[in-house]
């Protein structure tokens, strides 16, 4: 069996200190292998500089999966050689630097963690998830598939698990910023959430500064969404045990900690 951590958006400087402050503990309590994060908001709310990708690769994240704050670094395309075990969207145009699919070696099993991004509410994608998870697959397989799916709508992430049920360990939402609880192992053995939540400020809107929010949602007034510094924190995510024999999830538990 491996225990893989994957952990909801990172967002700003408080998802970051979280993320070091906890994880340790979080590794030793239930006994992971392999840590998954997205961190498409770990630098100031949007995108992922190099200097925080390498923070995050020391606080002992393995891998780190984007979304549709992929391009606001501008480092992440002129330096992208520098983001070894960086994921970003699959179904991105394929001239974008980076890759969307990518095999990890833990202990003596391949872990497989792909990144797509969904086409509901949401803007960013170049192709087609399904038909894009059905290429990967058909190329090459591995013991154990994590997919991060970076998408707005709930049912576009419940319809590509079903899709996938049985084909892939796990496919985890990201990008809403709010854990849901319908964490879940699907009737052929795939683990499912339909988000993991968020690393960030606690008393916030999605990370942000709450009046930035409002502002702009009450008023229609263009505001700059601010992440603070500081603040008591959250760290959202889940734990998938996975059988590597069989490639299926054996169990899905909601991570949900606070630093106060």
């Amino acid at each position: 069996m491996i225990s893989i951590l994957f952990l909801g958006d990172i967002v700003g400087r408080p998802g970051r200190e979280i993320v070091k402050s906890l994880l340790p503990g979080l590794k030793a309590k239930y006994s992971i292998d392999f840590v998954i994060a997205n961190g498409e908001n770990a630098t100031h709310g949007k995108g992922l500089s190099l200097k925080h990708y390498t923070e995050l690769m020391e606080a002992g994240v393995n891998a780190v999966t984007m979304g549709n704050h992929f391009f606001r670094c501008d480092e992440i395309i002129t330096e992208n050689d520098k983001y070894i075990n960086m994921v970003r969207p699959y179904n991105l145009n394929p001239v974008i630097p980076g890759v969307g699919t990518k095999i990890f070696k833990v202990r003596d099993s391949l872990i497989r963690v792909t990144n797509l991004l969904g086409r509901v509410f949401i803007e960013g994608a170049d192709s087609n998830p399904f038909t894009d998870l059905d290429k990967i697959i058909a190329k090459e397989k591995a013991d154990i598939h994590i997919v991060d799916f970076h998408a707005e709508a709930t049912g576009e992430k419940m319809a590509l698990a079903k899709a996938f049920d049985g084909k892939i360990t796990a496919l985890i939402g990201t990008h809403t910023h709010v854990q849901t609880n319908d964490n879940r192992i699907l009737p052929l053995g795939t683990g499912f959430i339909s988000d993991a939540g968020m690393c960030g400020l606690y008393e916030s809107i999605l990370g942000v500064l709450p009046e930035n929010v409002i502002r702009h949602t009450s008023l229609g007034i263009p505001t700059r969404f601010e992440v603070p510094e500081s603040g008591q924190s959250q760290l959202n995510g889940v734990v998938i045990s996975a059988d590597e024999r069989t490639g299926r999830t054996e169990n899905i538990t909601l991570i949900n900690e606070r630093d106060f």
